[in-house]
């Protein structure tokens, strides 16, 4: 066993490298861009690469080196205002909608903004404070969040470059595309019963995964596989979008006013269809999950095919009864068809699509928000939203885990949100 100084030099080392491979990582995603794609603003919804490279600097700035690093001196008083996401204790900040009209700072300034902050965050990990656990628990914090806007990032730049009418591509090299068939779907069968739900133990996770607790779950079966695009289109094809007994009240209203008739980035070229994706416009493959679909779609699609959608209790539990483990990113950023194996559990609950889950975004039995603006970070955003589980084919790899919760509006389809179905053993 390591004594206790060099065990912690080995902790703060492990824990500086993943720092700044995090920090070079979204350097290294927003290198395929130009100056002008990275000022852009594609939708409400989505931000700018040029503000998420500087929001995620903001952060480690604000609730890390300015109360933790003595002498630190703020790169611009201005950025608090520009780049502040959501932090009412911390000030006003630059409307949302709006971040796509912040021509200045230059793409370069905050490439300075970020070098400065690095620097200093090299400084901070090279003194010997008094207050290293609550700095490390900071830095943990920003690795994360920083990790959430990479995946961001990406998604917000597939809504760029789909609203460009040159369709450009992301990657520059496309894999073919498969047009075989998706295989059978199949059910794994739980019995339920009262099973422990949320994160407990090592290992980071987010207070919105906390506190552990038990829920009582009735028998229920999972679908072995996501839905795929084949299954969709006939979905499509049997009056999907036009039939309003498939649909929740609001989505319906939501299919009418957006005029819905098939999932986001997909385009129709005489009788069949192509779809947008950060490898460019490419024919829609049949065994491929289906992706940007609102919990809305989903929902209807589910009533369709006679099943719903699991609970995320249910989903997690599956999850865990059968072992599963994040997977590594493929590096290839667009979900990948499930291929036939000799496992009886579900596959694909990792790496391609969020999956939409029948739970509302509430607190756990018992939970409370952190103290200060921290506290902001999720539990204010606990009312209207539904939770997905999994992670998708852009979230970064390290970054997932059975009990992570994310959360979407109902009517939102730019993330890659797809769905399984679930339903009672009969």
């Amino acid at each position: 066993m390591l004594p206790a100084d060099e065990a912690s030099t080995s902790v703060r080392d492990a824990l500086s490298a993943r720092l700044f491979k995090t920090r070079q990582h979204s350097m290294d995603l927003a290198e395929p861009l130009s100056a002008e794609d990275m000022v852009v603003q594609a939708s409400d919804d989505a931000s700018p690469t040029k503000w998420h490279l500087a929001h995620v600097t903001w952060f480690f700035e604000n609730f890390v080196l300015k109360p933790h690093l003595a002498g630190y001196q703020v790169f611009d008083e201005a950025f608090n205002y520009c780049f502040n996401s959501y932090y009412e204790s911390l000030g006003p900040r630059h409307p949302r909608p709006k971040r796509g009209l912040l021509t200045r700072p230059t793409s370069e300034r905050v490439f300075q903004y970020r070098a400065h902050v690095d620097e200093a965050l090299r400084r901070l990990l090279a003194s010997d404070g008094t207050d290293q656990d609550e700095v490390a628990r900071l830095l943990e914090i920003g690795i994360n969040h920083e990790q959430q806007h990479q995946e961001l990032l990406l998604t917000d730049i597939l809504a760029l470059l789909a609203s460009n009418p040159l369709r450009p591509a992301y990657q520059a090299k496309p894999s073919a595309v498969d047009f075989t068939g998706p295989e059978p779907l199949g059910w794994t069968e739980y019995p339920g019963g009262i099973v422990k739900i949320g994160h407990s133990g090592e290992g980071y996770c987010w207070d919105n995964e906390l506190p552990s607790h038990d829920a009582l779950i009735q028998p229920f079966k999972l679908a072995n596989r996501l839905v795929t695009n084949a299954e969709w289109l006939e979905f499509m094809e049997d009056g999907g979008y036009a039939t309003p007994a498939h649909w929740l009240a609001d989505g319906w209203a939501a299919v009418n006013r957006e005029g819905w008739e098939a999932p986001l980035y997909w385009e129709q070229t005489d009788s069949s269809w192509s779809q947008m994706s950060l490898q460019g416009l490419r024919p829609v493959a049949p065994a491929e999950p289906v992706t940007h679909v609102s919990y809305y779609e989903a929902d209807a699609f589910a009533r369709w095919a006679g099943k719903r959608l699991p609970t995320e209790f249910e989903w997690e539990s599956a999850a865990l009864s059968d072992g599963q483990e994040a997977a590594k990113s493929s590096g290839v950023l667009r979900p990948q068809r499930s291929e036939t194996s000799a496992s009886k559990g579900p596959k694909q609950l990792f790496g391609q699509v969020w999956q939409w889950t029948a739970s509302a975004y509430l607190p756990y039995p018992g939970y409370r928000p952190p103290a200060g603006a921290i506290g902001e970070y999720n539990g204010k955003f606990m009312v209207g939203q539904h939770v997905l589980r999994g992670s998708s084919c852009a979230t970064p790899a390290g970054h997932s885990r059975v009990t992570y919760r994310n959360f979407f509006y109902p009517h939102q389809r730019w993330q890659f949100l797809g769905l399984r179905l679930a339903a009672e053993v009969e």
